[in-house]
């Protein structure tokens, strides 16, 4: 792969990471969509950041999963809805007065829970180290 698209991918990936580990505390942002795409982001750019993803205490057993088999486990997913339902609910209802950010919000927050639930959810989990 030429060198600029691999600095473009590795640059993506470090902005998905970064806006994932907002997503932790941002209901409107969805963590585990973010992870994977920057997982993958960095399986294009640099497998010194994709290994340290994949090895994150936190994130890799999710990102493992998905690499292994595609799917997320249960626990992921019914938080990662959870909040998104509970944070979501509260920005849009009551943080956001103007009609049209609370018309995003709310756009932003039923994109994301479609996401994550089109997303296989794994029967069995790759536990972490």
């Amino acid at each position: 792969m030429k060198e600029k698209y691999k600095w473009i991918f590795l640059t993506a990936g470090i902005l998905l990471v970064g806006l994932a580990a907002l997503g932790t505390v941002l209901p409107l942002l969805p963590t585990t969509p973010l992870l994977l795409l920057a997982a993958w982001c960095f399986a294009h750019s640099s497998e010194k950041c994709h290994r340290w993803l994949i090895e994150h205490r936190l994130f890799g057993p999710i990102l493992k999963n998905w690499q292994e088999k595609k799917c997320i486990p249960f626990k992921a997913k019914l938080l990662a809805v959870g909040s998104m339902v509970v944070f979501g609910t509260y920005a849009i209802g009551f943080a956001l007065e103007n009609c049209y950010l609370r018309l995003f919000g709310a756009l932003l927050l039923i994109i994301g829970l479609i996401t994550v639930l089109r997303l296989k959810t794994c029967r069995k989990t790759i536990d972490s180290a």
